[in-house]
């Protein structure tokens, strides 16, 4: 087989797996935790709906379709199909982190503020980055597709460096949905990051980097199957030592945010308080002065009592 028909075959592969996914997702009834993941999975099912049929009807000597024609139906098929499973990616790692982080509500709380920042930075750079004077029209969206895909990439790796350390504390397993989606995830990032770095040598479509990126493709599309295919382990009960860090940061996420409480020391005026509230205080007043003298007397008698002076010193 040559490299041409292997890579194709792998093309033809991939839109059939993701349907494999998607069922399994499905029967697993987390579609609400993966929303994100099932997009992913229906953009690359489209695009490959409407890429393969294109190459198969303007290839092979057929030429259905006009060689030009076809080029432009697949490079805005592809190219928008990119940008939008870019974007989705940096949401499929956001809805996991949101999943891993349940638990410590803080750290959810502040970790979620702090990569809603990274990622609008990071789109920015990754604007700024394909912005140049040269570069104009499709030439600009092409590089800035390929930015953004990089920095999903980087975020995608630095999220899997975290459920890493974290699967322990966090009462995950290896088994869990969430290490499997996130090293899918990882993986995928990677051959995308040495997929960028060899293309801007060689652009050759039959090298042996896409043979390697649709071999990725496909492996982790076989692992997300096999780990909504079978039933998910049960996160374990979080218990934390006192020392532990990630229960310290919890609760200074928790305090931060809040209101702080207030207390009058001063300028208190009757007018401030309720009918109800002044009659309780009047009869607690009342209440008072009647009872210290009471106390008083009964002091005194008890000192000067016979009983009282016969106790030795």
């Amino acid at each position: 087989m040559t490299q041409e028909a292997f890579i194709s075959t792998l093309s033809y592969l991939e839109p059939i797996l993701c349907a494999m996914v998607l069922s399994f997702l499905l029967r697993s009834k987390e579609v609400r935790n993966y929303i994100y993941l099932v997009s992913l999975l229906c953009v690359k099912i489209m695009s490959s709906a409407i890429c393969l049929p294109v190459l198969y009807l303007a290839g092979g000597g057929r030429q259905v379709i006009e060689k030009h024609l076809a080029y432009q139906i697949y490079f805005y098929a592809y190219w928008l199909s990119y940008a939008l499973e870019a974007i989705l990616s940096l949401l499929v790692i956001y809805s996991i982190f949101k999943l891993a982080m349940a638990p410590l509500r803080g750290l959810q709380t502040l970790g979620i503020l702090i990569f809603r920042w990274v990622a609008v930075i990071s789109v920015a750079v990754a604007m700024g980055v394909a912005f140049s004077p040269h570069i104009t029209g499709i030439k600009f969206m092409v590089s800035m597709i390929t930015q953004l895909q990089q920095t999903s990439s980087i975020l995608t790796l630095c999220l899997l460096l975290f459920v890493c350390f974290a699967i322990r504390p966090m009462g995950l397993s290896h088994g869990s949905r969430i290490f499997g989606v996130s090293f899918g995830l990882g993986f995928l990032a990677t051959i995308n990051l040495v997929d960028s770095a060899w293309l801007s040598h060689s652009s050759d479509m039959s090298s042996m980097i896409n043979i390697i990126n649709g071999i990725a493709i496909c492996l982790t599309l076989t692992i997300w199957s096999a780990y909504f295919a079978f039933p998910e382990p049960k996160r374990r009960l979080i218990v934390l030592p006192t020392t532990s860090p990630f229960l310290r940061w919890n609760q200074i996420s928790l305090a931060l945010g809040d209101e702080p409480g207030y207390v009058a020391v001063g300028g208190i005026s009757p007018e401030i308080f309720a009918p109800a509230e002044l009659e309780v205080m009047r009869r607690a007043s009342t209440k008072m002065t009647h009872v210290a003298p009471t106390e008083i007397s009964s002091a005194s008698a008890a000192a000067s009592s016979p009983l009282m002076h016969s106790i030795p010193a």
